[in-house]
C-alpha cells in the first residue's frame, strides 16, 4: 500500500468513527450528555450560534455565518417555524424550470426498444410520428434516428433537471423544502435508464417540492399514481388475471411498512388492487377492463379494494408511521435510533395525520437532536456536501464549473439515477479511500477550476459514437463507418465503395440521435464559482493567519480538526504568505487562502455535518 492510500484508509477510518460517535463541535458543552433520545424541547436558554448552525446544516445545507446569526437571533421555535413552515420566507423569485421543447407528440406511446419500434414501423409504416420512407436504403433509418433521439435527449434533459435542482439547493430562501425532495427523491426511488422520460422526473420533483412537507399520506397516493413510478414499477403488464407484484411489494417494503410486516398473499391481493393503473403520456389512468374489482383480503380486512384504499388500510397500521418517522429521522438526525425512541416518533407521526412538518418540528426542536450522539455525527451525502460548499461559500446557485453531476456521481449519487430501487444507502456507505479522494478532488476543482474543462452535456464520451463520428468525417461512407473494425486510414471511393443495402443502421441511429439531441436540448451555463476569498477575509477584519484559520472552521466545518491540523494549516498558510500578517499579504493572498481552504476541506471532518 503506497504512502497516499494508507493516509486515505486512515482519513476514511477518521470520518467513520466519528461518524458513529458524534463528533466535537464548536463551543459544545458537556450538560448535554443525558438528552440522546429525549424527545422534549429544548430551552430558549439552550439556544445558541452552534445550535442554529446545526439546525441549518441538517433541516438545509448549511450556511454562511450571516444566516446562521439571523436564525441565532430567534427563539428555538421561531427557528424552526421559519425553516418548516417558511414564515415571512417568500421564494417566488425561484426561477421554473426552462425546458429545452424537446418532446414530440408522435412520441407517445415511446417503445421499450429498438427491435419494438422497427417492428410498429414495419407493421404500421410509421412509428414515432416519422413515416416510413417508400422506398431506397435505409427505409426505418429515420425511424430510428427517432428512437435515439429521444433517449439522448431525455437524457440529457434530466440532466439539465438536476441542475436547475441543484440551483435551487443552493440558492433557496427556502432549504427545508429542498432538503425534503431529497428525501422522498430517494425514498420514492426512479431512475431515468429505465422511464426514460425527463418530463415525468420533473412531475415527481415538483411533487416532492409542493407536498413533501405535508400529508404522507396524500403524498403515497399521489406517488402510486404518478407516470414515473407507474413506468418504473411495470404497471402496465399488472393486469387482472396476471397481476404484476412489483409495484404492491415495493410500496409495503420500501414505501410505508418495511420488510416483514406482511404476507406474500398481502402482496397478491394488494396487487390485484392496483391492477388496471397506468398512465397515458403523463396522464394517470384506469383501465376498468383490466381491473381486478373482486373482493379481496389484505392486512385481515375483506372488500371490493382498489389502489387507494389498500394505501389507507396500510396507514392504519402502527408499523408505517413508526417505520417512515425512522427513515425521516435516520435522514436528519442520526443513523443510530433505538426501537422505544422509534415507537415514540411513530407516534408523534401517527397522532400528527402522518402529517410531515409536525413530525420534524417535534425532531427539531427536541434535545435529542442537539445531543453530541447527534451534532457533527452525519456523514455529508455526495449532493449534501456540494450544495453546502456553495451555500458556505456564499454563492448564489450551482455553478457550471465543476459540473454538478459528473461531481456528485464521482462521489456515489447521480440525482435520478439511483442505483436500486431501494435508493441510495447513505451514512456510511458514502466514504471509502477512493471516495474521499474524490471529495478532495471535488474541492480542488471548485476553488482552481481546471482549464481543460470539457462540458458533458456537449460531449458523447461513448468510444464507439466517437469513432463512428471520426470515420464519418474522414469520409467513409455509413456500412463502413459503423463497422466494428472500420479502417479510418481508408477513405471511400464512391466507384469502388457501394454502400450496403438495409432497412436501418442501428449504429448510425445511436450517432445520428446524439447529433439531433444535442443540437435541440439547451445547453448549461458553464460559469465558475466566482470566488472571493480575500473579501471573505478583509470583510471579517482578520489580521493574522491564525485568525482566517479559525474563521475558515468556524465557517466552513461543523465539526473541529484537532489541534495538530489547526497548527499544520495554519503553519502552512505563513509559509505560503511569507508572513502571518494579513495586511501584508492582502494583494496576493487570495492563491494561499484558496491552497489552505482545500486542504481544509479534504479533511475528514469536513465531511460530517
Amino acid at each position: 500500500m503506497t504512502e497516499r492510500k494508507r493516509l486515505l484508509a486512515v482519513q476514511a477510518a477518521a470520518v467513520l468513527a466519528v461518524g458513529l460517535t458524534g463528533g466535537v463541535t464548536h463551543g459544545q458543552t458537556p450538560d448535554r450528555a443525558a438528552w440522546q433520545g429525549d424527545l422534549a424541547a429544548i430551552d430558549a436558554a439552550d439556544w445558541n450560534y452552534e445550535f442554529a448552525a446545526h439546525l441549518l446544516e441538517r433541516a438545509g445545507f448549511g450556511g454562511t455565518p450571516a444566516e446562521i446569526e439571523e436564525l441565532a437571533r430567534l427563539t428555538p421555535s421561531e427557528a424552526v417555524r421559519r425553516l418548516v413552515h417558511f414564515d415571512g420566507v417568500d421564494a417566488a423569485d425561484l426561477p421554473p424550470f426552462e425546458h429545452s421543447d424537446i418532446h414530440d407528440p408522435g412520441l407517445e406511446p415511446f417503445p421499450p426498444s429498438r427491435p419494438a419500434v422497427t417492428a410498429l414501423a414495419k407493421e404500421t409504416g410509421e412509428a414515432l410520428g416519422i413515416k416510413v420512407k417508400p422506398s431506397g436504403n435505409r427505409r426505418l433509418q429515420p425511424v430510428v434516428n427517432k428512437f435515439f433521439y429521444w433517449l439522448r435527449a431525455s437524457l440529457l434533459e434530466t440532466q439539465r433537471v438536476a441542475y436547475w435542482w441543484a440551483g435551487r439547493m443552493v440558492g433557496s430562501p427556502r432549504p427545508l423544502e429542498e432538503k425534503m425532495a431529497l428525501f422522498w427523491h430517494g425514498h420514492f426511488a426512479v431512475g431515468e435508464n429505465k422511464v426514460r422520460d425527463y418530463r415525468k422526473h420533473l412531475g415527481q420533483l415538483e411533487l416532492y417540492q409542493r407536498d413533501g412537507l405535508g400529508s404522507f399520506r396524500d403524498l403515497m397516493v399521489s406517488i402510486a399514481r404518478d407516470p414515473g413510478m407507474l413506468s418504473f414499477l411495470d404497471a402496465g403488464v399488472n393486469v387482472k388475471g396476471a397481476p404484476n407484484e412489483n409495484f404492491a411489494r415495493e410500496i409495503m417494503e420500501l414505501f410505508t411498512m418495511g420488510a416483514g410486516n406482511y404476507s406474500e398473499r398481502d402482496i397478491r391481493e394488494a396487487a390485484r388492487a392496483f391492477t388496471g393503473w397506468n398512465y397515458e403520456d403523463l396522464r394517470f389512468v384506469v383501465n376498468e377492463a383490466q381491473h381486478d374489482d373482486g373482493e379481496k383480503t389484505f392486512l385481515g380486512k375483506t372488500g371490493r379494494f382498489d389502489g387507494v384504499e389498500v394505501i389507507d388500510i396500510i396507514m392504519e397500521q402502527p408499523v408505517t408511521a413508526e417505520f417512515i418517522a425512522g427513515k425521516i429521522y435516520r435522514f436528519f438526525a442520526r443513523q443510530e435510533l433505538s426501537p422505544e425512541l422509534q415507537a415514540e416518533l411513530g407516534a408523534v407521526f401517527r397522532d400528527g395525520g402522518y402529517e410531515v412538518r409536525p413530525l420534524l418540528e417535534t425532531i427539531f426542536l427536541s434535545r435529542d437532536f442537539y445531543a453530541p450522539e447527534t451534532v457533527g455525527a452525519q456523514i455529508k451525502s455526495p449532493v449534501q456536501l456540494v450544495v453546502s460548499t456553495y451555500r458556505k461559500l456564499g454563492l448564489a446557485g450551482a455553478p457550471g464549473i465543476p459540473d454538478f453531476n459528473s461531481a456528485t456521481s464521482a462521489l456515489g449519487q447521480r440525482l435520478f439515477f439511483p442505483p436500486t430501487v431501494a435508493g441510495w444507502a447513505h451514512g456510511r456507505s458514502w466514504i471509502t479511500p477512493g471516495l474521499l479522494l474524490e471529495r478532495g478532488n471535488f474541492a480542488r476543482d471548485v476553488l482552481f477550476p481546471d482549464i481543460n474543462f470539457r462540458a458533458p452535456d456537449r460531449v458523447n464520451g461513448s468510444g464507439e459514437i466517437q469513432r463512428v463520428a471520426r470515420n464519418i468525417r474522414d469520409g467513409l461512407d455509413i456500412t463502413l463507418a459503423t463497422m466494428p473494425d472500420a479502417d479510418t486510414a481508408v477513405i471511400a471511393e464512391s466507384n469502388m465503395l457501394a454502400d450496403r443495402d438495409e432497412d436501418f443502421n442501428t449504429r448510425y441511429g445511436s450517432f445520428r440521435g446524439w447529433q439531433m439531441a444535442i443540437d435541440r436540448v439547451k445547453a448549461t451555463p458553464r460559469d465558475t464559482a466566482n470566488v472571493d476569498l480575500s473579501r471573505i477575509v478583509i470583510d471579517a477584519q482578520l489580521s493574522n493567519t491564525t485568525e482566517v484559520i479559525d474563521h475558515f472552521i468556524h465557517r466552513f466545518m461543523r465539526v473541529a480538526p484537532g489541534d495538530d491540523v489547526r497548527l499544520m494549516l495554519v503553519a502552512f498558510l505563513d509559509e505560503q504568505l511569507g508572513t502571518s500578517d494579513i495586511a501584508t499579504a492582502e494583494t496576493y493572498m487570495e492563491d494561499a487562502l484558496r491552497l489552505v481552504l482545500h486542504l481544509l476541506m479534504s479533511q475528514p471532518e469536513y465531511q460530517l455535518a
